[in-house]
């Protein structure tokens, strides 16, 4: 087996390994979350009897080993379960959803990758003076705000002030892309300026590593000017680091839209997490948290891989 396939061979199984593990974390720590679904159900003048019936009814009292199996063999084979709460065909009400929140996610990195990656390249231009300062300063103010406090002053300036976009992000199968995008405009702003800075850092830091290399000298020495040298033989050497943070970012903007969709009311899976989570619907807990696992160490494994295809280094180890 040649060194390359083994190292892939490698990254997948530990993938695959990982997301078991995150599974059965997922399931435990669903099972020692406060509250009763059944009591959720019926409500607080629920007699004894009626919600021991139900947790019977629900399954809730089978043992959590015999219920983490039977979860995660049903989850293998694509049965993420039932909702206790509505009775609802699990990967059925998350289908839509999923794909909502893939929407914001991609074009959120529309924006904010090749203007991170832009600023990053004008911040190494310009090294040490007021406009890598500026651009510093700015995307490090931006990273150090909460992000639902960025939404909700983006939503009072924006939406409510100056009418530009509206305050809550709904969308739906009948409106047209121009529509969904102006819907979408406020959370995508947040989450660009959430994970920009962090692009950008890297991408100047790993551009300024390349650059200390003797054949930038050389291209210097023979009379290109800093654009060139920066984007024709600093940049392309620097794409294996720069490939791995943004991948990165790419995963925290699937994962990590939950707190967004909460405070703009978007209908995507984190909306539809915290929902269960406030009615203990621990199957939709269980499936959501895979679902967000998954894409999490796919994103990771996809940076990894690139990694090794763009490193020479890494393609042989010895």
């Amino acid at each position: 087996m040649s060194p390359i396939v083994k190292l892939l061979a490698q990254r997948i199984a530990l993938s695959l390994l990982l997301l078991l593990l995150i599974s059965a974390v997922i399931f435990a720590g669903t099972i020692v979350l406060p509250g009763d679904v059944a009591q959720s159900i019926l409500g607080q003048s629920a007699t004894p009897e009626a919600l021991a019936n139900l947790r019977a009814e629900l399954g809730v009292n089978d043992p959590p080993v015999e219920r983490y199996f039977s979860w995660l063999f049903g989850a293998i084979q694509g049965d993420l379960g039932t909702a206790l709460t509505s009775g609802q065909d699990i990967a059925e009400a998350l289908s839509n959803r999923f794909w909502n929140t893939l929407f914001l996610a991609f074009w959120a990195a529309v924006v904010a990758v090749p203007l991170a990656i832009f600023l990053g390249l004008l911040a190494v231009r310009y090294k040490d003076r007021w406009p890598d300062k500026l651009i510093s300063a700015v995307t490090l103010a931006s990273i150090s705000i909460p992000e639902f406090l960025i939404g909700y002053v983006l939503m009072y300036f924006i939406a409510v002030k100056l009418r530009w976009f509206p305050s809550v992000a709904m969308i739906n199968d009948s409106m047209s892309l121009l529509d969904k995008l102006s819907a979408i405009a406020l959370p995508v702003a947040v989450l660009t300026l959430v994970v920009l800075a962090h692009m950008m850092r890297m991408t100047r830091a790993a551009i300024l590593n390349v650059m200390q290399s003797a054949y930038i000298e050389t291209a210097e020495l023979k009379g290109l000017n800093a654009f060139q040298v920066i984007f024709r033989h600093a940049f392309p050497n620097a794409i294996a680091p720069i490939v791995n943070v943004v991948m990165l970012n790419l995963a925290y903007l699937v994962v990590g839209v939950v707190v967004i969709e909460v405070v703009f009311v978007y209908p995507g899976m984190g909306q539809y997490l915290v929902d269960h989570v406030s009615k203990r619907d621990v199957p939709v807990v269980q499936a959501c948290g895979l679902i967000f696992a998954a894409v999490y160490i796919g994103l990771n494994m996809i940076a990894d891989i690139v990694a090794i295809l763009s490193n020479p280094r890494l393609r042989h180890p010895k």
